[in-house]
C-alpha cells in the first residue's frame, strides 16, 4: 500500500470526523444529533487506527504536522452548515469511501487488509444513514444542487483508476476533479482549532 495513500485516507477520517461533529448539538433533529455525533466518533477512530499503521506517536501525526503536509481531499475540509449541502457530501463521500476500502480490503499487507475489512462493517452504518437521507432528499433541488456543486471534489478523494466505479455508482459523468495536494481555506480554520491545545502545550509535555 502506498504510505501517501494511506495518510490521507487517514486524515479525510479525521477531518471529516472534525466536521461531522460540528452539527452536535444543531442538527434538525435530536436523532441526527446522537447519529452524527457517533458518525464522527467512528471516523476519527478509524484515522486513529490508520495512523499506526504509520506511526508509533499517533498523536504526534495527527495534530503535530504543519498545514500544508495534510493530504485530505478539499471535499472534507469544506464547513457545510447546511443540512442539504452536509447530506449530499455525506452520501458522496460514504460512495467513495466504500470504493476504496473495498480496494484496501485486497491489499497484500495483511495488517492493511485486515483494518480495512474491520472499517468496512463498521461504516456499513454510515451508507445506510446516508442513503436513508439520500432517499428523502434527492428529488428536492437543495439537495441536488449541493451533489453538482460537490461532485468535482468527490472525485478528487479517489485515485483516477477508482474514479469511473464512483461516476457509476452515483450516476454522474465524471468531471474534472478537485484534487488533493491544495487545500481549501476552510482548512487554517479547522486545523487551528484541532491543533489548538497541542501547540499551546509547553514543549516536552507528556498527555
Amino acid at each position: 500500500m502506498n504510505a501517501q495513500l494511506l495518510l490521507g485516507l487517514a486524515d479525510d477520517e479525521l477531518v471529516i470526523g472534525w466536521r461531522d461533529s460540528e452539527w452536535t448539538g444543531i442538527a434538525p433533529m435530536l436523532e441526527e444529533d446522537v447519529a452524527f455525533s457517533s458518525i464522527a466518533q467512528n471516523e476519527i477512530g478509524h484515522a486513529r487506527a490508520l495512523y499506526q499503521l504509520s506511526a508509533a506517536d499517533v498523536d504526534a501525526l495527527a495534530f503535530d504536522r504543519k498545514l500544508d503536509e495534510y493530504r485530505c481531499a478539499p471535499l472534507v475540509e469544506l464547513r457545510l452548515l447546511d443540512w442539504g449541502r452536509t447530506i449530499a457530501r455525506r452520501w458522496l463521500y460514504e460512495a467513495a469511501d466504500e470504493i476504496r476500502i473495498n480496494a484496501l480490503m485486497e491489499d497484500g499487507d495483511p495488517a492493511v487488509a485486515g483494518l480495512a475489512a474491520k472499517i468496512n462493517r463498521e461504516e456499513a452504518y454510515h451508507r445506510m444513514h446516508a442513503e436513508m437521507w439520500h432517499e428523502r432528499l434527492r428529488e428536492t433541488p437543495q439537495f441536488q444542487a449541493a451533489v453538482e456543486e460537490l461532485w468535482p471534489y468527490a472525485l478528487g478523494v479517489l485515485p483516477p483508476g477508482q474514479r469511473e466505479e464512483l461516476a457509476r455508482r452515483v450516476g454522474r459523468d465524471e468531471v474534472a476533479a478537485v484534487e488533493r495536494g491544495t487545500h481549501t481555506d476552510e482548512l487554517a480554520e479547522l486545523w487551528g482549532e484541532m491543533t489548538m491545545v497541542r501547540r499551546s502545550a509547553p514543549a516536552g509535555a507528556q498527555w
